[in-house]
């Protein structure tokens, strides 16, 4: 077998600088290092600059993480110009992880120079840059580093947060309140002023299209609202206001001030709807109020974004009415078929073929607004859309045959024609059922003559 090329080399290769770009790493701003040459200057001066206050009472340190970190976080301070101590702490893989990325931080707050950063990007808390030294865990160097940060440096207790402990940070402060929940006042008053939704109002607070009378009276509208509950402040958002934060999240923007983000442990959530028509005497299956309350905990934790929370909490609602006819949000009793009827939106004639095929069920249908169909354990008609033709666009193909026969006589070879050109042409079913009617009309008079 014949041997390959020989490589070729041209003078001057070897002396031909490489550049070589390595992921996460970039040549820092001028505005970057001199926020980090700051933050460092200040952690170095006092390195418990980035601890918060503690409201709780602690445990010993072989049994409280927190107190474990603060009583080691005392000895690193003690060593904070020992670079060569420091050197061995940052790699050091037993002993507090906090402290391991404190003192990779304190060494690198000696550096005379700092031309290159690490780069932390997180889809929750955003991009920043940090010097890394050490064998640190990332998110904290970052929280360290990034201490006049109120979202950042609670990466720095994330562990703790796991084992129990709660830390809540805004611009004015920083608290640890142990074991409970317990948001301070200002954290609240600073995250709701912040927030993505403008609000209006002090200890009882509403988006557009409320009013502080509504909120404040917990009363239920037709659009529905969702109402917030902290210690001493009610807040009532609007579904139409939570659809336009795609961007900018309202529940991210305030549970993110906190660790874990976890609003549902601060704050109640009730959803202020019910469905047109129900009676304000008769309470809400139990069932949909279970439902509502694992939607909004899912949104309170994250786990559901805004635009999608109003539909959600309907949906819970009207998916466990178990009786009587449903048109988009409105219910009607199990006796107001003719008044349920009577809401679709269309002709006539197209709601005497929506009649005839509710004859022919055998039990309960909901009809989804994407056309598909399914079948009900219970008795309950349920139609998404409000309109009569996207509906009989639905049910056509599996009921269309009722309609013929009830409507217009038709059967067998004769209907069957008539069906399945209906089916494949999906004409307007105000207009095909009037024409239909008119031409066996005229046939059925045609008939008559003598001739």
């Amino acid at each position: 077998m014949a041997a390959g090329p020989a490589e070729v080399s041209f003078p001057g290769d070897k002396n031909r600088k490489k550049r070589i770009r390595m992921r996460g790493i970039k040549k820092a701003s001028k505005e970057i290092q001199q926020r980090l040459d700051r933050n460092l200057e200040a952690l170095l001066d006092n390195p418990e600059i980035f601890l918060p206050e503690i409201r709780a009472e602690l445990g010993r340190p072989r049994k409280d993480a927190v107190a474990a970190t603060l009583k080691e976080v005392d000895s690193v301070s003690q060593k904070r110009h020992d670079r060569r101590w420091l050197t061995k702490r940052m790699t050091k893989r037993r002993g507090d992880l906090v402290c391991r990325s404190l003192a990779g931080s304190l060494l690198a707050a000696g550096d005379a120079n700092i031309s290159t950063v690490s780069v932390y990007n997180s889809p929750i808390y955003g991009t920043t840059s940090y010097v890394r030294r050490g064998n640190g865990k990332q998110s904290h160097m970052v929280g360290i580093q990034n201490f006049t940060n109120p979202r950042m440096r609670l990466l720095v207790w994330d562990d703790h947060a796991k084992a129990g402990n709660w830390f809540f940070s805004w611009h004015g402060g920083f608290v640890c309140s142990g074991k409970e929940p317990k948001a301070p006042a200002e954290w609240v008053d600073e995250c709701l002023d912040s927030a993505s939704i403008d609000l209006s109002g002090d200890d009882v607070r509403w988006s557009r299209g409320l009013e502080k009378e509504v909120v404040e009276s917990a009363r239920i509208t037709d659009s529905g609202w969702v109402r917030l509950s902290f210690d001493e402040v009610v807040v009532g958002i609007t579904g139409s206001a939570l659809a336009k934060t795609a961007e900018d999240p309202f529940i991210a923007s305030v549970a993110l001030g906190m660790m874990p983000p976890k609003l549902s442990a601060v704050a109640r959530a009730e959803w202020m709807w019910r469905p047109q028509g129900w009676p304000d005497e008769m309470a809400l299956p139990e069932e949909g109020c279970e439902k509502l309350d694992e939607v909004l905990l899912a949104w309170m934790n994250l786990a559901l974004p805004d635009d999608k929370l109003a539909r959600a909490c309907k949906n819970s609602i009207l998916g466990s009415i178990e009786e009587g006819y449903i048109a988009g949000s409105h219910w009607f009793a199990p006796d107001a078929r003719s008044d349920f009827l009577g809401h679709l939106q269309g002709g006539d004639v197209e709601r005497e073929a929506l009649a005839a095929i509710l004859d022919s069920l055998d039990g309960g249908a909901r009809v989804r607004s994407d056309g598909a169909i399914l079948d009900m354990e219970n008795e309950v008609i349920r139609f998404e859309d409000s309109a009569c033709h996207p509906v009989l666009v639905a049910l056509w193909p599996e009921h269309g045959m009722e309609v013929l026969e009830s409507m217009f006589g038709l059967t067998e070879s004769e209907a069957e024609s008539v069906h399945q050109r209906q089916t494949r042409r999906k004409q307007g079913f105000g207009a095909f059922l009037r024409e239909l009617r008119a031409s066996v009309s005229t046939a059925q008079r045609l008939q008559r003559l003598p001739w």
